[in-house]
């Protein structure tokens, strides 16, 4: 007997319901859910795949950002199948994140599930209260109070400062590819920041043998493609233009005049190309470390954050902004900046 057809099927998508549909209840998954975690649990189990045994919280970040944003990818595509199988990948890093947590007795999947059954509740109370809302709008009012209300309650409880709310960005959907032959390189999702797409494209490239022999290679090519955009710099440092004759700096991006010289729009360009390639030999270098870069840049960043705010602390207390604070100046409260980050050396100085 030849299995039904969906009506759903991988070439079009579902409408969304009318607000007064009717839909069926809710599909029975305790039982195939129990398997998958202790499909989970048996991967860790001492008689179970030594690569999963190895996993930490700490490793498994880039595959817990990778696989969100494989999902995005499939969501922005017309397979529901693909769809559904990366939101089962997805899972399964909940299932890793939740199994390693156990077997450090900390929390449990089903302190995860029961957390989120909860707040589900707890923020729906125009639908498993008495609230009323009469609007989506008026839903999403009532949730940031009510998400406010229990961040208040939870620093009070913890002693801790309030916590800078996270930004979220929606990536516009996939350009189509225009190749009709596959590679080595599908399936990198075209979501993917800049950073991560460059270090799954290498993963891939190097998976088949596309790759420096050892380290020393690529801080060869660093040395190289810095070279390129210092000789590139030192050409374009002054260009005559075309239409006046007269000497001008390439970098000034953005001319005054009517039309912008030639020449300068080529050395952005160029500059623009060259810079890429750095930033492309420094993922290859994240990559070959086993370091996301995503990662390592967003704690330098945060590094960064910390110190700068440190020395406009420092220059408040001397009695100035920082901005009003000469540049040499500035290389100097840096520096007391990084000396306070030592252990120990913040509690001495305050």
């Amino acid at each position: 007997m030849a299995p039904r057809k969906s009506k759903h099927s991988a070439s079009k998508r579902p409408t969304r319901p009318s607000r007064n549909a009717k839909f069926p209840p809710p599909p029975k998954v305790g039982p195939a859910f129990d398997k998958l975690v202790a499909v989970m649990s048996r991967l860790r189990s001492s008689n179970g795949c030594p690569w999963d045994r190895e996993q930490t919280h700490a490793t498994l970040r880039t595959y817990l950002i990778e696989e969100s944003y494989e999902v995005l990818d499939a969501l922005d595509g017309a397979n529901d199948a693909k769809f559904a199988e990366e939101l089962g990948d997805l899972l399964l890093q909940v299932l890793f994140h939740a199994q390693i947590a156990r077997e450090e007795s900390r929390f449990s999947i089903a302190d995860v599930i029961r957390e989120i059954y909860e707040k589900m509740i707890r923020r729906h109370p125009h639908v498993f209260g008495e609230k009323r809302a009469k609007d989506a709008a008026e839903v999403l009012r009532n949730w940031e109070m009510i998400k406010a209300e229990e961040r208040r309650r939870q620093e009070a409880k913890e002693g801790k400062e309030p916590a800078a709310k996270d930004s979220k960005q929606v990536a516009p959907p996939p350009s189509p590819s225009s190749a009709s032959e596959s590679s080595i390189l599908d399936g990198v999702p075209k979501t993917l920041p800049a950073l991560l797409e460059a270090l799954q494209l290498t993963r891939k490239a190097a998976r088949i043998g596309f790759d420096w022999h050892n380290i020393d290679g690529i801080f060869d090519k660093l040395e190289e493609e810095t070279g390129e955009l210092r000789a590139v710099l030192a050409r374009s440092h002054e260009t005559v233009s075309r239409d006046t004759g007269t000497r001008e700096r390439s970098f000034t991006w953005k001319s005054t005049r009517a039309t912008a010289p030639a020449p300068e729009e080529l050395s952005r360009s160029t500059v623009e190309s060259e810079l890429g390639d750095i930033l492309f030999v420094a993922v290859n270098l994240a990559r070959f470390l086993n370091v996301d870069p995503e990662i390592a840049l967003r704690k330098t960043s945060a590094k960064f954050s910390r110190r700068f705010r440190e020395m406009e602390r420092i220059a408040r207390a001397q009695g100035n902004p920082l901005a009003r604070v000469p540049r040499p100046q500035m290389e100097s409260l840096w520096e007391q900046a990084k000396l306070l980050e030592q252990p120990n050396a913040a509690a001495k100085a305050r």
